[in-house]
């Protein structure tokens, strides 16, 4: 198995590539940042569901896509460049209604709980 310079990059494009081959379902290498960003995307009710399968180095991450919702995802902070932001600097995503994604002390959070909570972050990916 070769490893990758961008896992979340590499997840980001395979939720991109399931959805435009228009797949209800997509799968990745497991990692505990991948999860978080799954329960993130499952509680704005941008995916249908996920669960993680199998053990050790075979274990993956198995995602639900809802058929008729249309993500944009876009890499915002990479390895080459990364982006960091205080709370008051976080902008809204299409003036609210869209996400941000930001990797904070407190863990993995939308761009609105990073605001409420005064945290700032690397901001991962934007959602529209």
């Amino acid at each position: 198995m070769a490893s990758l310079s961008d896992p979340i990059g590499d997840f980001l494009t395979r939720l991109r590539n399931a959805q435009h081959a228009r797949r209800h379902m997509c799968t990745a290498p497991w990692s505990r940042m991948k999860e978080q960003l799954c329960g993130i995307l499952q509680k704005e009710k941008l995916i249908a569901s996920f669960a993680a399968e199998g053990e050790g180095v075979e274990k993956v991450l198995v995602v639900q896509l809802h058929p008729a919702k249309k993500l944009e995802l876009q890499r915002v902070s990479k390895p080459g460049r990364r982006v960091y932001t205080g709370y008051q600097d976080i902008k809204p995503v299409l003036r609210g209604f869209g996400i941000a994604i930001l990797t904070t002390s407190q863990g993995l959070m939308t761009d609105r709980d990073a605001r409420k909570q005064h945290l700032g972050g690397e901001i991962l990916c934007t959602i529209a």
